[in-house]
């Protein structure tokens, strides 16, 4: 890429982009792409909108189960295809809402007493998605359960998660 300053700043004013309401800005005015890539790329785009639109109304996305794929439904179940998903994500939501505070309140309880340790059993993203969110929103001070996380299968892995959870298992 061997732009002029007078073409870096159009290349700068026309690939900068902010978003205010996500407090996000985009610059993409030194990638090493050319001037004709968006309008060559507009055709496959309005193909993907399609294809995900199609996913979100219901299509099937894995043909060989003829299972449909929603797991965006579960963060807004209003644009479920139809009333008996969304009531069923509505239904399931309410019920893991209502267990949670049974456990945060010691209403259920394990063997041991209230609980107070999460241990959650998961490879690559089952487990990757939880730690990301227990790191990025969680405090050792104010949560009502210590996670703990046991993400492959190493058993001296496993040995030290359950190490630290000590006789707390319940």
């Amino acid at each position: 890429m061997a732009y002029s300053k007078q073409q870096l700043w159009q290349r700068f004013q026309n690939y900068y982009t902010e978003f205010p309401t996500a407090g996000l800005a985009l610059d993409l005015s030194r990638m090493n792409f050319s001037d004709d890539f968006f309008p060559s790329m507009e055709p496959r785009i309005q193909r993907a909108f399609a294809a995900m639109a199609e996913l979100e109304s219901g299509a099937i996305a894995n043909p060989d189960e003829k299972r449909m794929v929603g797991h965006y439904w579960l963060r807004n179940p209003a644009i479920a295809p139809t009333a008996e998903i969304r009531r069923e994500i509505e239904q399931t939501i309410a019920a893991i809402k209502s267990f949670a505070a049974q456990v945060h309140d010691g209403t259920i309880r394990g063997s041991a007493g209230p609980f107070k340790n999460l241990l959650l059993i998961g490879i690559g993203g089952s487990a990757l998605g939880p730690q990301f969110v227990a790191n990025a929103l969680g405090h050792p001070l104010t949560d009502k359960l210590t996670p703990y996380f046991f993400d492959n299968t190493d058993p001296d892995g496993m040995d030290r998660v359950l190490a630290r959870i000590g006789p707390g298992l319940g």
